[in-house]
């Protein structure tokens, strides 16, 4: 039997049933029978039922499946995927991988065929095929596409449950599936949330680059962001926000004002503040996209401590100046004594622009090469080499890692850990070695591609592995302890895990990965490691003790 929308008789049904279903109720409480309630219960939900029929049908029926967008936006997105991703695959597999996403939103759905010539796909019930066809050439994506949406359209005429996902989850969970045999941060982004980090990645909503907090009921200024406009305009630290163009902020609370201080790029603020002792000043300002702040600097005696939080689009300009200043070359500023060790601290960073980690490199590295990427596709490969800019002409480095650790931060550890230049303390990064593609699909959605893997100027990849220090903090206290001590008299206690993990090499499988890994297992960073960092500094025969072996020579300046 096939089965329609309610007509204009179910419609009256469910009315009549609505409208009477009260007093069913009435009379069988009248009555005080248990039976009584459940009939009337039946009824009632009967009702209920049949007005949602009719509701239903009285509503606009549910849009047609796009075939031809859907189509173009699966082929290019196999266009793309079949040359670049990391390990080869053929359309085929890439499609019928994507297939079963419509198994995923009706279990009820099978998807039959492996592509062999000769061999049908089809899309089955348990009522019967819905869909048959013969499989085109491995690596025609016009035609895995055509076959893809067709089985789609299929689908979407025999199962309810694919028309109430709609058009957009039968692509999500085409993609989804997908990818699951894939790396896990290849992945599709749906127009709207595309649309979203592409605003993101163009830099956002502007502002005037202060923080503020409420003080009684004054609203004050806790934070100036170096690299923004409020900087370079004179605001600081401790000035009193009175007005917001014009609109006084007293008594408001902090989010509110800070919101106010956002706007279009380019778009002017005018503030009214008061300095300390002096009288209201009113200063506008130009809001800008402002890069958040991600290096800070601390001295201890003649050792810099320099903090990087992540690697934002000013992260080396701020690392450059804190770096002038500590040799005492910056403007105003004077050396209190020569520096002795400079310590980078990179836990909890979660990376950012690769090339701002390439620069901050660069800073500290006379020459050679910082990292390199490899990739099937040739435009995937690329070398990232720095030359000429010690800033600080060969003072010790320690880098201090842990656990949390990541991608571009991780570039930067072990570029200079191979390069002989730092030695690493702490534990084991977190291995997010990746470089991905992105590439704009005709539904106005994205497809990010893992096209390369990231090596380290020893060749070894980062990647799962992440970087292994030379001094090792996570496996206790006794052991640092020894650890320490044995370099002090040149024996270095981790040297067999360092070169292990230095002369590995792509494809790691996991369980050698994970044999890697537990010589210093991830963890998270503790006052033990500034601890073991001073240590080292100021036992210089630890510290050289403690470079990488020279196993192997870094990649040169091509």
């Amino acid at each position: 039997m096939r089965i329609g929308r309610p007509g204009p008789a179910v419609g009256r049904a469910a009315r009549r049933l609505a409208s009477s279903r009260r007093a069913i109720w009435s009379r069988t409480r009248r009555r005080g029978g248990r039976a009584g309630r459940r009939i009337a219960l039946c009824l009632l939900l009967t009702g209920l039922l049949v007005a949602a029929a009719a509701r239903t049908g009285r509503g606009e029926p549910a849009p047609a499946l796009d075939q031809a967008l859907a189509a173009s936006v699966i082929e290019t997105a196999l266009t793309v995927l079949q040359p670049r991703t990391l390990e080869p695959h053929t359309v085929q597999q890439l499609t019928l991988w994507g297939l079963n996403g419509l198994t995923a939103i009706d279990p009820d759905l099978t998807v039959q065929g492996d592509g062999a010539a000769g061999t049908p796909i089809r899309l089955s019930t348990p009522r019967g095929v819905l869909f048959e066809r013969l499989p085109p050439a491995a690596n025609d994506a016009a035609g895995w596409a055509r076959l893809a949406v067709g089985m789609a359209a299929a689908a979407w005429t025999g199962s309810p449950a694919i028309r109430s996902a709609g058009q957009q989850a039968v692509i999500q969970s085409f993609f989804d599936e997908l990818f699951n045999h894939l790396d896990p941060y290849s992945r599709y982004v749906a127009p709207a949330p595309a649309e979203t980090e592409r605003t993101a990645r163009t830099g956002g909503t502007a502002e005037a680059g202060i923080g503020v907090v409420r003080q009684g009921r004054s609203i004050v200024v806790s934070a100036v962001n170096t690299n923004g406009p409020a900087w370079a305009a004179g605001v600081s630290v401790g000035m009193r926000l009175l007005s917001i163009d014009g609109q006084a902020v007293r008594g408001q609370d902090p989010d509110a004002v800070a919101a106010a201080l956002q706007g279009e790029p380019g778009s002017t603020v005018v503030l009214v503040l008061a300095a300390p002792g002096h009288p209201p000043a009113r200063i506008p300002i130009v809001r800008a996209a402002v890069p958040p702040e991600t290096v800070f600097a601390f001295s201890n005696g003649n050792i810099v401590v320099i903090r990087i939080t992540g690697f934002s689009a000013d992260t080396a300009q701020e690392m450059s100046q804190f770096l002038e200043q500590a040799m005492g070359r910056g403007e105003g500023t004077k050396a209190a004594a020569p520096l002795h060790g400079l310590i980078v601290d990179l836990r909890g960073n979660r990376g950012g622009f690769l090339q701002q980690a390439v620069t901050a490199v660069a800073l500290v590295l006379d020459h050679g090469v910082a990292v390199t990427a490899k990739g099937r596709d040739s435009q995937a490969n690329h070398v990232w080499a720095v030359q000429g800019g010690d800033l600080t002409e060969g003072v010790p480095i320690v880098v201090l890692v842990d656990g949390r650790t990541a991608s571009a931060a991780e570039i930067m550890a072990a570029a200079l850990a191979d390069h002989r230049r730092a030695v690493v303390v702490g534990s084991a990064t977190l291995g997010k070695g990746l470089v991905q593609f992105i590439a704009q699909l005709p539904d106005g959605g994205e497809l990010f591609v893992t096209w390369s893997r990231v090596l380290a100027p020893l060749g070894w990849p980062l990647q799962g592995l992440g970087v292994i220090p030379q001094v090792c903090t996570s496996l206790g206290q006794a052991r640092l302890d020894q650890q320490l001590q044995d370099l002090a008299v040149g024996v270095f206690d981790e040297r067999e895990a360092v070169v292990q993990s230095r002369a590995a090499r792509s494809p790691l499988p996991v369980a050698r990965i994970l044999e890697l890994r537990a010589a210093c297992p991830a963890a998270i960073g503790t006052d033990a490691d500034l601890d073991a960092a001073r240590a080292l500094l100021d036992t210089p025969g630890a510290y050289d003790a403690a470079l990488v072996p020279l196993a192997a020579e870094p990649v040169g300046v091509p």
